[in-house]
């Protein structure tokens, strides 16, 4: 039996795709033989992206809006569905630790509702605002995947995150709602849940800390001593979207190099 991923009829629309865990997520789909609709907050972004998935052989569209502005998200949607296929797959991908990328860590009790705001926008509402977006075409047309990447912070805790591990809790649980709602219409909706990843947003903290006591605590409590890469994640999230994905659903599968285990 040969195993082969063929997404050649699908259009899968990535949030988050202009760099990072979303450009690797691209790039795996492209490979798929997938349209892929690549979102970003910044058009260039999703721009360059686009021409350059074009440029590899691909068929891309760049689709820059929001997540966090459910007007932006449904005209994007319907704009992009109004001459074309519906949306096929959807994967959350875009998220923030902070409202610059890096926030400053702090316990709960000294935490303000104005420190909530950027991680529950992106986070949660994001989420929301984009799944509710794609879902109603996916139920008529009775096929639909949506793979929302989570953090083991919403598994596990996050001591000085808390607000960080509740927004990605929550996706996560909208996630399990949307696979026992849908199930019934071939729509499938699971989460991967990832570890400490190296992308071009945190390469500066890496490299500062190199060989550092710091890094080297921080991969200590990983059975595989590294952070993650965007294409440690990518295929299992097209996997997930495939035919032969079809009958995994309202699952949280972590890839986190060993840093927690599920059963």
């Amino acid at each position: 039996m040969t195993l082969q991923f063929d997404l050649s009829t699908r259009r899968v629309l990535i949030t988050g795709a202009g760099q990072g865990v979303g450009r690797g997520l691209a790039d795996a789909f492209t490979a798929a033989g997938a349209t892929v609709l690549v979102n970003d907050l910044r058009a260039d972004r999703a721009e360059a992206v686009a021409a350059e998935l074009r440029e590899a052989g691909g068929d891309a569209v760049a689709v820059p809006f929001d997540v966090t502005d459910y007007a932006a998200v449904t005209e994007a949607v319907a704009e992009v569905t109004s001459t074309a296929r519906p949306v096929d797959i959807l994967v959350n991908n875009a998220g923030n630790a902070g409202a610059e990328g890096f926030a400053a860590r702090m316990p709960f009790a000294e935490s303000a509702p104005a420190d909530w705001d950027p991680f529950l926008r992106v986070n949660l509402y994001g989420v929301l605002h984009c799944t509710r977006a794609v879902l109603p075409m996916m139920v008529e047309r009775q096929w639909g995947r949506v793979v929302t990447i989570v953090s083991d912070a919403g598994r596990t805790g996050d001591a000085s995150g808390a607000v960080y591990a509740a927004a990605k809790a929550g996706a996560a649980g909208l996630t399990r709602s949307i696979a026992l709602e849908n199930g019934r219409y071939g729509i499938t909706a699971n989460n991967i849940a990832l570890g400490t990843m190296r992308t071009p947003l945190t390469e500066p903290l890496w490299a500062e800390m190199a060989d550092s006591p710091q890094a080297k605590a921080i991969l200590s409590r990983y059975p595989i001593r590294r952070p993650g890469l965007p294409e440690d994640v990518a295929y299992l999230a097209v996997l997930l979207a495939s035919d032969h994905g079809s009958w995994i659903t309202g699952q949280t599968l972590p890839v986190n190099g060993g840093y927690s285990f599920a059963m």
